[in-house]
């Protein structure tokens, strides 16, 4: 990797030369932010999330047959059955901070199904709770003095 100035120098043909010299165009610009940039592992990427979201998404159709057939719920209650299962799930596991490292992961696969939602509306909750928690903690104690 070269410095933003190397490359510079570099497209101007004064790479050596000591001067700097930051007026590019937009064309050597954007060859210098691709040379610069990351690759990204799209396929490995797009496997992870379809994987990731299709087990979750079975684990979904699982529930649905297991309450249709074992706790003999219409399919219209198993499918909201599901759904409180799922959010109540999701909860829980953004609560221990599994999800979170399970979408750092898979990325958008757990984003999509309905326990992306049950993961947004828990972890700024969590986060004010920690702030609240100090806040409350410190006016009890000015109570009790």
């Amino acid at each position: 990797m070269i410095s933003y100035f190397a490359y510079s120098r570099r497209a101007k043909g004064k790479l050596g030369t000591g001067e700097s010299n930051m007026n590019m165009t937009n064309s050597e610009y954007n060859d210098y932010i691709k040379d610069m940039a990351p690759g990204s592992p799209v396929a490995k990427d797009l496997v992870k999330a379809f994987v990731v979201g299709g087990l979750i998404c079975c684990l979904g159709q699982g529930l649905s047959v297991a309450y249709t057939q074992y706790a003999h719920l219409p399919r219209e209650d198993a499918a909201t059955a599901v759904s409180m299962t799922l959010i109540c799930l999701s909860a829980l596991l953004t609560g221990l901070n599994v999800y979170d490292k399970m979408a750092r992961f898979a990325g958008a696969g757990t984003l999509v199904p309905i326990t992306g939602f049950a993961n947004a509306v828990v972890s700024p909750a969590l986060e004010f709770k920690t702030d609240a928690g100090d806040i409350i903690g410190q006016t009890q104690m000015r109570a009790l003095h």
